[in-house]
């Protein structure tokens, strides 16, 4: 008995032997690979689709998570609340200024918190923004709409505007957008949009500062950064560059997310698609001598295209004060996309990035989120803002905060 058993399991493991199948080992190409370090409460990836609100989304999901921090419950706040509302004070800044500045779809960070201060907040459920047959925003027949009117009535013959102008403004905005609640309901409770700011969500805006790090102003003081979409000439404190990223570095291992503006038209940013946004540095200088001979024989048009073909760490530009501040003079760093930075990351070689939390949908290989390193948020960045609190205490005294 126990020599047939013996007999059976050599030849049941023979057979496994032979029968299991042979893993062929998977080459490590060495592209970007990420582990999560730090990562703050955050509500899932929206999607601004057809419209120029970044700003808006950005900072809804900037609220949501500082509830969420706070211990309070998970909302969905209304983006196009915050736009119809800013779209009605940027018309009427328009008109008073006789059409000197900028109408269109964007803004600023601190945009959220003026009409969180000034009207309040509601849920997506009160109010979502879309009165036409569409599932997603759309709002380019909107927007030159709302343009002409307004330019309408700054270059109107009679030379004297009349009272009832910005009712015209309203109602076109409540036809593509829809009317603003006075009272909702929301979770068995009856708000107004002040009440539910207040009452519900908890947000202080006085608790939250703007900042930016630009060497046209002194530091420790405060200026309007001189960009179209600052229509509420909103300040800023400055701050060296370094000392920016101390701010988000210690506001993001504190557990505080930050509202995050930037230029996104650097091709460095392109990359987003593939879940990174970086500053490559491949310079002459930091070639040998065969690497030199192939980059000289390339034309113009090929050096730029193999400067942004990295699919793998590589150096990158140390990025100066200096540095910063020339691309920001020549218009190389415009004010383009509000993001949300949630989080810190390693690359497979210990190289810290940030994550960051975009409002293109699920664009990418990582769901719509990506992820940016230091000199990338050093070079490029215009503006930020965190909770006052999320500021290194050394820092807050030379602001006065």
């Amino acid at each position: 008995m126990n020599k047939k058993i013996n007999k059976l399991l050599l030849l049941f493991l023979g057979l496994s032997l032979f029968s299991t199948p042979v893993l062929a080992k998977v080459k490590d190409d060495g592209s970007y690979k990420f582990t999560i370090t730090k990562e703050i409460a955050h509500t899932p990836v929206k999607n601004q689709s057809q419209t120029g609100t970044c700003w808006s989304f950005a900072g809804m999901s900037f609220f949501e998570s500082e509830m969420l921090r706070m211990g309070k419950p998970e909302v969905d706040l209304s983006e196009m609340f915050q736009v119809s509302l800013c779209y009605r004070e940027k018309a009427k800044k328009f008109v008073r200024m006789e059409g000197k500045m900028n109408f269109g779809s964007g803004g600023e960070l601190y945009d959220d918190f003026y009409i969180l201060n000034k009207y309040g907040l509601v849920p997506e459920s009160a109010f979502h923004g879309i009165k036409y047959n569409e599932e997603k925003h759309s709002h380019g027949e909107m927007d030159e709409v709302l343009k002409k009117i307004v330019e309408g009535v700054v270059e109107n013959k009679s030379r004297k505007i009349s009272p009832v102008w910005d009712q015209a403004f309203n109602k076109t905005i409540d036809t593509y957008l829809g009317e603003l609640p006075e009272t909702f309901k929301y979770k068995g409770k009856t708000y107004s949009p002040k009440s539910f700011a207040t009452d519900y969500c908890g947000i202080d805006p006085n608790n939250y500062v703007q900042i930016t790090s630009f060497t046209h102003h002194n530091f420790y003081e405060t200026f309007s950064l001189e960009v179209p979409d600052n229509w509420l000439w909103s300040e800023s404190y400055n701050v060296p560059l370094d000392e920016l990223q101390e701010i988000v570095d210690y506001s993001l291992k504190n557990g505080y997310s930050v509202l995050w503006a930037a230029d996104v038209s650097d091709k460095g940013f392109a990359t987003s698609q593939k879940g990174i946004a970086v500053v490559p540095d491949k310079t002459p200088k930091n070639m040998n001598e065969v690497e030199l001979a192939k980059w000289d024989s390339l034309s113009e048009r090929e050096k730029e295209d193999s400067f942004y073909k990295f699919n793998k760490p590589e150096k990158e530009r140390d990025i100066t004060q200096d540095i910063r501040q020339l691309a920001f003079d020549n218009l190389e760093t415009t004010d383009d996309h509000a993001l949300h930075l949630i989080g810190l990351a390693e690359d497979q070689n210990g190289v810290s990035y940030y994550k960051v939390k975009n409002s293109w949908g699920d664009y990418n290989q990582y769901k719509g989120y990506f992820y940016a390193s230091k000199p990338y948020l050093r070079y490029k960045t215009t503006a930020i803002m965190v909770n006052k609190a999320a500021i290194p205490e050394v820092i807050r005294k030379k602001l006065k905060l």
